[in-house]
């Protein structure tokens, strides 16, 4: 359980939720105002981060700059949007929050206040602190916070006699809104490319030049004189052999490295339109004296 003295570690913690998936980063930590104790705290949510959402932290355990509390993310992240610029949570928000997260206020809780962040030096001078130093600090404390409580009840009073007083002139005014686009980026994922190798065969066809050897009768006259010519004896039968060549393919495969492929990454910048529906509010004035409808103007 978080108490007081941990308050100022959580401002460099990231609050995780139960299924261990971070939600954001401490922003504000708020305390009830009758206990002292860290009720609240609110981190930054949203797709860019813009958004500020509340996550209870009383039953939150903190452990290596780490907040886990008992909730999902996407819980924190639908939360009800409350102002969270102001130094107290007003009744109404404390109650949507309590609702919201199913939890029940303790008996003797009151408002709660933001506790802004400390330096280090100021937190090592209350560790310092004696007994009767910290006995004493609660007791101011308390009376600050009575006095407080006291000051803001009358406040609200008197914005509400204002109020009455403003609508007794004869001035009126109203606040009109309207929603705006914010676009931000956020580098996600679109797949993967792998290299595959595989072996595919194929024919091959390649033709090569081959000579070989053809008999052919050669005839020449003969000189009756000479007699180197005569050769055999005539009227004998003979014969003579002659061996043929010829050339043949002949057909032998070896492995070569032919190409060294490999994958590379660019950077491309196109431009891409985004839309979406915005609200706005506008303010017509009817006048109600005349018999037919006046006129309305922005």
């Amino acid at each position: 359980m978080i108490d007081q003295k941990s308050v100022e570690r959580l401002y460099e913690c990231d609050v995780i939720d139960a299924r261990g998936d971070r939600i954001g980063s401490v922003k504000q930590v708020w305390l009830d105002e009758a206990s002292g104790q860290p009720i609240w705290a609110s981190v930054h949510t949203g797709l860019f981060g813009m958004r500020e959402s509340f996550v209870p932290i009383q039953d939150a355990q903190v452990k290596d700059k780490h907040i886990t509390v008992p909730v999902e993310k996407q819980k924190v992240k639908d939360a009800p949007e409350v102002d969270a610029s102001g130094g107290r949570l007003s009744d109404a928000e404390q109650a949507g929050l309590y609702e919201y997260y199913g939890m029940i206020p303790a008996a003797n809780s009151g408002d709660h206040d933001r506790l802004p962040q400390r330096s280090g030096n100021h937190m090592a001078g209350q560790d310092r602190m004696t007994d009767q130093q910290r006995v004493a600090e609660r007791r101011r404390t308390a009376g600050l916070q009575d006095a407080t409580g006291t000051r803001d009840r009358m406040g609200r009073e008197q914005d509400r006699a204002t109020g009455q007083r403003e609508r007794g002139t004869d001035r009126q005014s109203m606040t009109r809104s309207e929603e705006q686009l914010r676009v931000g980026k956020e580098q996600v994922e679109t797949g993967r490319v792998r290299l595959v190798k595989h072996t595919v065969t194929e024919q091959q066809n390649i033709t090569v030049p081959v000579s070989h050897e053809e008999v052919r009768v050669v005839r020449e006259p003969v000189d009756p004189n000479d007699t180197s010519a005569r050769g055999g004896k005539a009227f004998q039968d003979d014969e003579t052999e002659l061996v043929l060549h010829e050339e043949r393919p002949v057909v032998r495969k070896e492995t070569v490295a032919v190409e060294r492929v490999g994958l590379g990454k660019e950077t491309v910048t196109e431009e891409r339109t985004v839309g979406g529906e915005v609200r706005k509010e506008r303010i017509d004035v009817v006048d109600d004296s005349r018999q037919t409808p006046g006129d309305r103007k922005r």
